[in-house]
């Protein structure tokens, strides 16, 4: 496969991951957010022909609620707990960090391929 659309393919995931871990960052607060995690992998066949790489799903992650004690609240139970998402911010910032450099990497992967795809015409058209 060539060379850029395999970057182009690792642009696509990443981007679609950065997308999940703002969602999750946004609805932090939000009371019966479930957190997603974006699982990715090789297209095609790995090993014999792989032409890059693909959202294969986005998962609800296995947490428990953070239960919060707010009798005032209207969506608390008997009890006045309230359930929001369990999400760990930090986590979501360096998995968005590693999302963002990722999506650099496959950039410059693109524009290192360009630059070579440009010389070989160069040295094509002077022999």
């Amino acid at each position: 496969m060539h060379a850029m659309e395999i970057s182009r393919t690792g642009l696509d995931v990443e981007w679609r991951r950065l997308e999940v871990v703002a969602q999750n960052l946004a609805n932090a607060s939000s009371v019966g957010y479930q957190p997603r995690r974006l699982i990715s992998g090789p297209a095609g066949d790995f090993g014999a022909h792989v032409t890059g790489v693909e959202v294969k799903s986005v998962q609800a992650m296995a947490t428990s609620p953070r239960l919060v004690r707010e009798p005032g609240n209207p969506q608390a139970d008997a009890r006045g707990m309230v359930a929001y998402p369990a999400i760990d911010q930090a986590s979501e910032m360096t998995m968005m960090i590693k999302a963002s450099r990722t999506y650099e990497a496959n950039i410059v992967a693109m524009n290192s391929a360009r630059q070579m795809y440009s010389k070989a015409l160069e040295l094509g058209r002077r022999s």
